[in-house]
Formats: structure tokens, sequence, C-alpha cells
């Protein structure tokens, strides 16, 4: 009864996805990332964070990052707020992918980051830092995906829902 249940969910899947137009990546697109970062630089822990980019060429986009993480440890505290721009290349093109539920990217950064520890210092770390990332969507719909990134401005990776309009 599993293997029929796990088949009909499966193959329902393929219809529905199958009966959706989907488009790769192009100019105009506006894409928003919205998700938890795990491991935040130099500190651990969970934060929250997301992205906004518009395509300004057809495997070119730029735009805007924001995360936030706060940790605690033996009653000393610290959190994280980084804020800043990126542009990003989408490789489908150049990969030749065929699949359009796919958008594989990469790209560079440059973000403010505020770095406060309660504990001993008022703030601690500010400064402007270089940034660079890697990523993927899957879009399960033609405008809603999940992605993950790894070296995403504000924690080693960075995973949730991304949206396409």
């Amino acid at each position: 009864m599993k293997k029929f249940f796990l088949t009909f969910v499966v193959m329902a899947m393929f219809t529905l996805a199958s009966q959706s137009a989907f488009a790769q990546y192009e100019k105009g697109d506006k894409l928003l990332n919205v998700g938890i970062g795990l491991g935040t630089y130099g500190y651990g822990g969970i934060g929250l964070g997301g992205s906004f980019e518009v395509g300004v060429h057809d495997a070119i986009s730029v735009g805007a990052l924001g995360g936030y993480s706060s940790r605690g440890y033996l009653g000393y505290r610290w959190s994280v707020l980084t804020i800043g721009a990126r542009g990003s290349y989408h490789f489908n093109e150049l990969l030749n992918l065929n699949d359009e539920r796919f958008d594989l990217y990469a790209g560079l950064g440059l973000a403010y980051r505020n770095i406060n520890y309660g504990g001993i210092y008022d703030s601690y770390g500010d400064g402007v830092s270089l940034l660079a990332h890697i990523g993927g969507r899957y879009y399960f719909k033609p405008s809603t995906a999940l992605f993950a990134e790894l070296g995403s401005g504000f924690s080693v990776l960075h995973a949730g829902v991304a949206f396409k309009f």
C-alpha cells in the first residue's frame, strides 16, 4: 500500500509539473530569496536572511541582501547584522541546461557587517566585507522555488523559498 501511495504521489507531481509553463531566468525577472542561514560566519548559530535581485541581462542580476543572527552561550550574547549589495551570473544558458526548473548561479557582493558582542564589548567587528556565493533554485511552480546557497553573505549555508515575479 505504501509503494502504491508513493507511486501515485510521484506521478501526480510529474503531471502537475508538466502542465505548468516554466521559463528560464531572463532579463527583467525579479528574484526574492527568503530563508534561514546555518553557521553564521565566525559565530555559528541560525539566522534569518534574504536577497532581492533584478535581471539586468539574460544571465546577470543585481540587487540587495540582508541577514541577522543572534546566539547566546554561557551568559554572553552576540549578534551579526549584514546588509549589502550583490550580483549573480546565471549559468543555465552557458551550461546549456534544458530543464527550466533549475537556475544555477554564482556571484559577488559587498556588505556592511555589524557584529555586536554584548558580553564584553558594546560593538565589535563592524566593517565592510567582500562576499561570494554559489547557489541554485529548483522551481516546483513557475514562480516559486526552493533554493540553497553556499557563502550567501551572512552564513555558510542559506536555504529557503524563492519567488520570481
